[in-house]
């Protein structure tokens, strides 16, 4: 299940890099979206690395429970 997680959490990554573009892209047409995706991007982007740090914790515990 860990190695399903691994793979899984840069899921995170590429959906923080689509709403990106789209920020990007957005920026001349609507100022408002394009904040809103720029800011989905650096909150995704912050829930991947949250969610990685918290993996490793674990793991690196039940390692040393074995």
């Amino acid at each position: 299940m860990n190695k399903l997680w691994k793979f899984l959490q840069y899921g995170y990554l590429i959906i923080a890099v689509i709403c990106l573009v789209e920020g990007i892209v957005r920026w001349n047409e609507d100022r408002e979206k394009a904040y809103l995706f720029l800011g989905a991007s650096i909150f995704i982007t912050l829930v991947f690395f949250f969610k990685r740090h918290f993996r490793k914790k674990v793991e690196k515990r039940n390692n040393q429970n074995k």
